[in-house]
């Protein structure tokens, strides 16, 4: 189990990361715009360091959505490795089965 501290600065930066997401996809676009001017470029470039640092979707983190555990976790599932393979052993997945051979 994670400290709920990092549980809940990760959820604020996601809320900070969905903020900002519009006006720093335009800054983006401004940025690597072959029509802009040099002075429209230095403008996007600034404008996307004065973004709090928590705007970057790059830090968000992916935890397991049970317990946060931060390592090991499974995207397609949300779930880390560990509490994968209880769930699976438990049967709690539906069409997942441990193999034998």
């Amino acid at each position: 189990m994670a400290k709920k501290s990092k549980i809940a600065k990760n959820e604020e930066r996601k809320e900070i990361v969905a903020r900002y997401a519009e006006r720093r996809l335009q800054l983006k676009k401004q940025l690597v715009d072959p029509n802009g001017t040099d002075e429209s470029r230095e403008e996007a470039r600034v404008g996307l360091q004065k973004l709090p640092r928590n705007a970057s979707p790059v830090r968000v983190r992916n935890r397991d959505s049970i317990d946060g555990r931060p390592r090991g976790v499974l995207s397609e599932y949300g779930i880390s490795r560990v509490r994968f393979r209880e769930m699976a052993h438990r049967g709690e997945l539906p069409g997942i089965r441990k193999s034998s051979w």
